[in-house]
């Protein structure tokens, strides 16, 4: 990604996204959207690349769902456009944008998965952490376990939400509760509303009183026990998360430890919330 980013056109995008992401869209005012869409266009205009990927993205479902607050159609087109210009760049996200529309066939892009997992393929390589998950699961159906353990983990160590969900789900089915929940923290942290909801459950009292006595006997083991306080503070992370996927809970080991740390006063979600940088951002 470009090592310089201008902050005014910066700011001007992530402004708009911080508004888009604070609400369910169909809840957004007419205005609202409109501000958005103005903003972020503004902000793509002036070059910025993550204002051309949430144009992209808005070109590619619309903006406002309701006749209230309806004010962008889908267009195809001109979301393959701005994609394009990605991949001109050579840019990671412009590759993955563009495999998806090979793969589903919109915007000028033939339909056609051999050109679409090229596109994937590039997309990873240069580090795009979704099209090594879309590498993960192409490897897992060919029963190509080495490949996609090292596609998630690619994906994981740059602080990928999904990925550490999928690692944490793998260590819970062979009952590597430590790692499990070692994954688990990772995901909310990067922003993963399943990670947050796999740790709601796992301090669940009726939960944890469901699982078999050898389970139990291994989460004892760990020090993780039915507790009312951390099912309630990850049960309001993952609400957060729901809405806003882009949060960044830098600080929640200071603020939501596991076990066997004890847990210190909560003052809600905003205490683990990374503030939004000035710029350059990170992919």
């Amino acid at each position: 990604m470009p090592k310089t980013r201008d902050p005014a056109a910066y700011r001007l995008y992530i402004n708009a996204r911080k508004l888009w992401r604070s609400k369910i869209e169909w809840q957004l005012t007419r205005q609202e959207a409109l501000s958005i869409l103005h903003d972020v266009q503004a902000a793509a205009n002036q070059g910025d690349w993550g204002a051309r990927a949430l144009m992209a993205y808005f070109y590619r479902s619309g903006l406002g769902p309701l006749d209230t607050n309806h004010v962008l159609d889908p267009d195809g087109d001109k979301s393959v456009e701005i994609v394009r210009m990605a991949v001109a760049a050579g840019q990671a996200w412009g590759y993955y944008d563009l495999g998806v529309a090979h793969e589903h066939g919109y915007g000028g892009a033939v339909q056609d998965e051999k050109i679409a997992w090229a596109y994937y393929m590039k997309a990873a390589e240069l580090g795009s952490p979704e099209a090594q998950m879309a590498l993960a699961g192409a490897y897992l159906k060919a029963e190509r376990r080495d490949e996609e353990e090292a596609m998630v983990m690619c994906a994981y160590k740059q602080g990928h939400g999904p990925a550490a969900h999928d690692l944490g789900v793998t260590a819970e089915v062979f009952n590597n509760f430590a790692k499990a929940l070692e994954y688990y923290q990772a995901g909310t942290r990067f922003g993963s509303e399943k990670s947050a909801v796999a740790l709601r459950i796992m301090f669940d009292t009726k939960n944890w009183s469901s699982r078999d006595k050898q389970e139990q006997i291994a989460l004892k083991e760990i020090e993780i026990l039915p507790d009312p306080q951390r099912k309630s503070r990850y049960g309001q992370i993952s609400d957060a998360l729901d809405l806003n996927p882009d949060l960044k809970l830098t600080r929640l080991d200071q603020v939501l430890p596991l076990p066997p740390k004890a847990l210190p006063a909560w003052n809600g979600i905003e205490d683990a919330i990374e503030p939004e940088p000035d710029g350059p951002a990170v992919y």
